[in-house]
């Protein structure tokens, strides 16, 4: 994404450095480790749906992210055996509804008939018995920009948490797992940052700062 396009654009949701400049607060974001692959052994973070879905009630030392397929998750998953009691690494789909604008404190909405809302892509995955789902963008360039995620027109609920994911970190997890032939990653979710001294060390390296 370039600095320059941005610049006009409210940075509410850059991290960390606008953290104390716009009140966001550490408890804003979930973070999540990556165990293997190895080469991606970093901290992540991402962002809580806003109005629905579930939360973490307890920690996952060791689960299993199984990238979607297909990775819209619009439909039944052809890999949703392998999903079931793991946690789901999604796409967002091209201009889908449900997401408030990256710029949303000047009211913005984005909606759209295409693709599916994140709502439903939280369903799809629920359905095949996952535990939770990450949803990453589609722009694959975007290193610091979070969209908030938000319920759609249907009035329908989900039960397990659903976070969203910078369109950089999904996109390098999943470059990283074809380089390895590996169907999943296996990673640790919620981590406690608070209780790491080295976490500012264990980001990923490509993440803007």
């Amino acid at each position: 994404m370039s600095r320059g396009a941005a610049g006009w654009c409210c940075l509410v949701l850059w991290l960390p450095a606008c953290v104390a400049a716009h009140g966001l607060r550490i408890h804003d974001y979930l973070y999540f480790q990556v165990l293997s692959p190895g080469d991606i052994r970093y901290i992540f973070t991402a962002t809580p749906a806003k109005d629905f879905g579930g939360i973490f009630h307890t920690r996952y030392e060791q689960i299993h992210l199984v990238p979607a397929e297909p990775p819209e998750a619009c439909e039944e998953l052809s890999n949703g055996f392998f999903i079931q009691d793991q946690i789901a690494l999604v796409e967002r789909g091209e201009d889908e509804g449900g997401a408030a604008s990256t710029c949303f404190s000047f009211g913005l909405n984005t909606t759209s008939s295409r693709g599916c809302s994140f709502l439903s892509k939280t369903r799809v995955v629920q359905e095949h018995g996952g535990r939770a789902v990450i949803i990453s963008d589609n722009a694959v360039d975007n290193d610091s920009f979070y969209v908030e995620m938000i319920q759609d027109s249907t009035q329908r609920t989900a039960d397990i948490p659903a976070l969203f994911l910078l369109g950089r970190d999904g996109y390098m997890i999943r470059r990283s797992l074809e380089q390895h032939g590996l169907p999943w990653a296996i990673i640790s979710i919620p981590v406690n940052v608070t209780s790491i001294p080295t976490f500012e060390l264990l980001q990923p390296p490509w993440t803007f700062w």
